[in-house]
């Protein structure tokens, strides 16, 4: 799902970001046989960590412990990524531990299996296994075949940030008519000819934008705010009426980018002074106050999102959108991570607390984003609709990470 966040709080609040779906692949460095196997085996044991940036390496800094691997052996050394420092660590320390439902990660688990490498596969298989297995024979098994460890930035910092993203759920139609009137794209045919393409400003006032865009037009929603949260957060269901009168629920998914920096909307407004809540519904006030500035608003935006359309009938229903490692992701269960710091497919221990969420629980690294970039960095997929809407777009809170990493 390639999504971006916008601005989540009142006064002091961050840019948004804007996020890009990215190709990894599994880069292996020189070395001897023996390490190189060794590496292998590492990697191998990881659940659904098939798309990894690189493979970790432990820091030459510290000796490695010659014990047998085990739940009471004394505990590995730091673990170096590019982005972060994972420091082994006690079950104990990871807060709520013994009051997770952890059968309620394990769809998540298994999605990011589908994406796992052969070297993976007992670790796969025991996940599989233990679907729907009892609470204390799956908490026995992660502690026998995973170490935690808690992550930190390279400076050695294990405090960072919390925020959320989510999948609208949008009314719309097929063609334009009196109150629908507002075109998502499909992907335009010279999109590769001109890099980067039109901004969006161009895209609604020149004549070569806009020949360039006739007939790639997917539906028409009510409101141009809508259009553009539908554009930061990359995906979104939709609720069509056809040109026949039916009404059908579709996926508009994330198909490509005019390839031009995203701008925070709401960030504008608050460093002009014109609003205290940069939320979805403080800009929405402010545009019903000020009606005549809805262009100067949203053009400061310049990057817009390409959409391609997904059917939802069957199965498909019940699935998350597609995160970065490719699966679909997980209400409540899924997280966008820097990939420098956790890669894809990782199992990972969250603990946050703040006024939006207290949150203690076992998640999957299973997508990414630009304004998601650090070593103690997370964005929490909520799931779609009102309700996961108005979560994602309050959370901001401190974050703490503990990655569990194959013994």
């Amino acid at each position: 799902m390639v999504h971006q966040t916008i601005t989540n709080k009142m006064t002091n609040a961050n840019n948004a970001s804007k996020i890009k779906p990215l190709m990894h692949t599994l880069l292996w460095p020189a070395c001897s046989k023996k390490r190189a196997l060794a590496l292998l085996l590492i990697v191998g044991s990881l659940a659904g960590c098939g798309l990894m940036t690189s493979a970790p390496t432990q820091s030459s800094t510290e000796p490695s412990s010659a014990a047998s691997p085990g739940i009471d052996a004394p505990l590995p050394p730091p673990i170096l990524q590019a982005k972060s420092r994972w420091v082994a660590a006690p079950w104990s320390d990871l807060p709520g531990w013994s009051q997770d439902a952890l059968q309620e990660a394990w769809s998540a688990w298994q999605y990011s299996c589908q994406r796992a490498s052969a070297s993976a596969g007992s670790v796969c298989a025991d996940v599989t296994r233990l679907n729907g297995a009892a609470l204390s024979a799956q908490q026995q098994w992660l502690k026998q075949r995973f170490q935690p460890y808690r992550v930190e930035t390279l400076q050695g910092a294990s405090d960072g940030l919390l925020t959320g993203y989510f999948e609208p759920v949008m009314d719309a139609s097929r063609l334009p008519r009196p109150g629908f009137a507002v075109p998502l794209y499909g992907v335009p045919s010279s999109l590769g000819q001109r890099k980067p393409w039109f901004t969006r400003e161009e895209m609604e006032s020149q004549a070569q934008a806009r020949a360039a865009l006739k007939g790639k037009e997917l539906v028409y929603l009510a409101d141009p705010v809508d259009a553009m949260v539908l554009h930061i957060q990359g995906s979104g269901r939709i609720r069509v009426t056809e040109a026949d009168g039916r009404v059908r629920t579709v996926r508009l998914a994330f198909a490509g980018t005019n390839d031009h920096p995203y701008k925070s909307i709401g960030s504008w407004l608050l460093e002009q002074g014109l609003t205290r809540d940069a939320t979805w519904p403080g800009i929405k006030a402010w545009i019903a106050k000020n009606p005549q500035r809805v262009n100067e608003l949203l053009w400061k935006n310049p990057r817009v999102v390409f959409f391609k359309e997904e059917s939802l009938a069957g199965a498909a229903a019940d699935l998350g959108p597609k995160g970065a490692q490719g699966v679909p992701l997980s209400a409540g269960r899924s997280i966008a991570v820097d990939p420098g710091s956790i890669p894809y497919g990782t199992p990972v221990w969250l603990a946050s607390s703040g006024p939006q969420a207290q949150l203690q629980k076992l998640v999957l690294a299973q997508d990414t984003g630009s304004a998601i970039v650090g070593g103690v960095r997370a964005d929490y997929f909520a799931g779609s609709g009102q309700a996961a809407g108005e979560l994602a777009g309050r959370l901001k809170q401190p974050l703490r990470l503990w990655v569990l990493w194959p013994r």
